[in-house]
């Protein structure tokens, strides 16, 4: 395996549709029905990356910018932004489409830390990342910033526990 791969190498899709069961009363998907399928998505993403299997080690960020409702189509997108010797941080994008109006929305944004372990649940080393879009190098440039976020929080954490 190189020590670099692309980010194209990790990126993901998924399709799903919002169904009844799936929503709370104001008929919108519930919070947590997304935060299953963004952790599902980051997942496969880091695993594609690394070639391993992965565990996840924090939701970093979770940003629900509107609401999918009942019938709406959702996409999501992942792929692996930045790595560290064993963890890869992913960005999972969700949008909606009203199936009516052909109307697509962004709905969710989110940054998951995932972890490649062996079969013994040690970590592993991963390769490094290559950005080769815009998006992905704006991501790629602001992910040293996102990581000290993480250090700093997980050490109030720390100190309080």
């Amino acid at each position: 395996m190189s020590d670099i791969s692309a980010v194209n190498r990790s990126r993901s899709t998924q399709t799903r549709l919002v169904l009844p069961p799936d929503t709370n009363h104001l008929e919108s998907i519930f919070g947590g029905k997304v935060l299953a399928y963004i952790d599902e998505i980051a997942a496969i993403a880091a695993m594609k990356h690394a070639n391993s299997i992965v565990v996840t080690a924090s939701i970093d960020s979770v940003d629900f910018v509107s609401a999918a409702k009942v019938g709406n189509i959702l996409e999501l997108e992942a792929f692996v932004t930045a790595t560290g010797r064993t963890s890869m941080e992913v960005y999972v994008k969700v949008q909606s489409i009203d199936v009516t109006t052909g109307t697509t929305a962004l709905t969710t944004e989110s940054f998951l830390t995932m972890v490649a372990v062996n079969e013994s649940g040690d970590p592993i080393p991963v390769p490094g990342v290559s950005p080769e879009t815009e998006e992905e190098q704006r991501l790629f440039d602001s992910a040293p910033a996102r990581k000290e976020h993480r250090k700093k929080r997980a050490s109030v954490y720390n100190n309080h526990a």
